[in-house]
């Protein structure tokens, strides 16, 4: 049955223009005036994705306009995020020359945090991401004249063996080789990881989370018509070294001195240094994302220590009432540790949907001074459409 009171809710969130012009946002700014239900038009693609926020995809992250917003008007010394995924936050505070600290477990997300925020000579960069590319160019050519050749490009890890063609496997594995002859070998390996999630046996429309390797021909939905399962890793690495070092250039040219710490540790035990005067985060959510099994082809190829049973909230437990208690006391065990190094009155800005009532700040020494919500009307990949979030608030008391 349709829903016309929630029709009429949404309809009203957009009756009013939403909040474009971030460089306006000051500490006078009215948290009751910001406006953050954009829409395509208002806010498009290139924007939530533009320099390094696309270097790689992660899903389940914030949009960079939010850190943006919130930092512009509480102009933290030492901005935090315990749970810093892809590095948003990170970014984000180091445009506008504050201070930054992440922590995350997943060594995948903290591989992506670091090539993020790194500072490159980009001269030596552009020779050593191209240089690869030839010599990979050079060995593809004896794959099929060498056996010695195919021996060594060769794998015995058997989701590899069932989730990339043959030929693809040997391309990556080349590519992997050759990435300890350079200087920046974390960027070659998040541009290897995203060819790899490319160049998968799966579907064009299924990136996210596919159940099986596509080895026929298939109507392909987002094209409108039929495709091939891909048989070669090349064309990726060419297209994303590409975009990469265009996005590693342009974040280049406003990238300031300000200090960026990336710790693959546990949020809830990290020792931290004093002086933190904000938290910036999104949490996972209870019970809802597999953060590890998003990205599985990265830990496989990359040989990526697995942190999967230390995660919070990870999907393969469940939206249980139990399960919703132990997120609930990691959760607060994470913010309860980092309480110890933040400053008097320093703030935690959290951004959930918190649809089971499971953030309470006066169980942890905090106090809400303000919430705002926002309608998030659009989502990638073949998901739900749309959903409520809320950025709190807290103050530390």
């Amino acid at each position: 049955m349709y829903d016309n009171t929630l029709a009429q809710k949404i309809a009203n969130l957009y009756e009013q223009p939403p909040l474009t012009n971030f460089s306006g946002i000051n500490p006078n700014t009215d948290l009751n005036s910001l406006n953050l239900n954009w829409r395509e038009r208002d806010l498009p693609e290139r924007e939530r994705t533009k320099h390094v926020h696309r270097l790689h995809p992660y899903l389940g992250k914030f949009i960079p306009q939010l850190v943006e917003i919130f930092l512009r008007k509480y102009r933290p010394k030492l901005v935090y995020d315990p749970f810093c995924g892809s590095g948003t936050t990170l970014v984000e505070a180091n445009v506008l020359g504050i201070n930054s600290i992440g922590t995350d477990i997943s060594a995948f997300n903290v591989l992506i945090s670091k090539v993020k925020t790194d500072k490159y000579d980009l001269v030596l960069l552009e020779k050593e991401i191209y240089d690869i590319l030839k010599r990979l160019n050079t060995y593809m050519t004896k794959f099929y004249e060498n056996e010695k050749c195919n021996k060594l490009f060769s794998t015995k890890n058997e989701y590899i063996k069932t989730w990339f063609a043959q030929n693809t496997q040997k391309e990556l594995l080349c590519y992997l080789r050759l990435i300890k002859d350079y200087t920046y070998q974390d960027l070659l390996k998040v541009i290897l990881s995203r060819s790899a999630r490319s160049a998968r046996l799966i579907t064009h429309f299924d990136l996210d989370f596919p159940k099986k390797p596509q080895i026929m021909p298939y109507y392909c939905y987002k094209h409108s018509r039929t495709c091939q399962p891909v048989n070669e890793a090349y064309k990726f690495l060419y297209r994303y070294t590409v975009d990469t070092f265009e996005r590693i250039k342009n974040f280049s040219e406003i990238r300031t001195k300000a200090s960026v710490v990336v710790n693959h540790d546990d949020s809830c035990t990290v020792k931290l240094p004093q002086g933190i005067d904000m938290i910036f985060t999104s949490p996972p959510y209870v019970g809802l994302i597999d953060y590890h099994e998003q990205h599985r082809y990265a830990y496989e190829l990359l040989g990526l220590e697995n942190n999967e049973t230390r995660e919070i909230g990870a999907a393969k437990i469940g939206q249980s009432e139990q399960a919703r208690k132990e997120y609930n006391k990691k959760i607060n065990e994470v913010l309860l540790h980092t309480r110890e190094y933040m400053t008097k009155n320093a703030l935690a800005l959290i951004v959930v949907n918190d649809k089971y009532g499971l953030y309470k700040p006066e169980d942890i020494g905090f106090k809400s001074i303000g919430r705002v919500d926002r309608h998030v009307n659009r989502r990638t990949g073949r998901r739900e459409s749309a959903f409520y979030e809320s950025i709190l608030v807290w103050q530390k008391i």
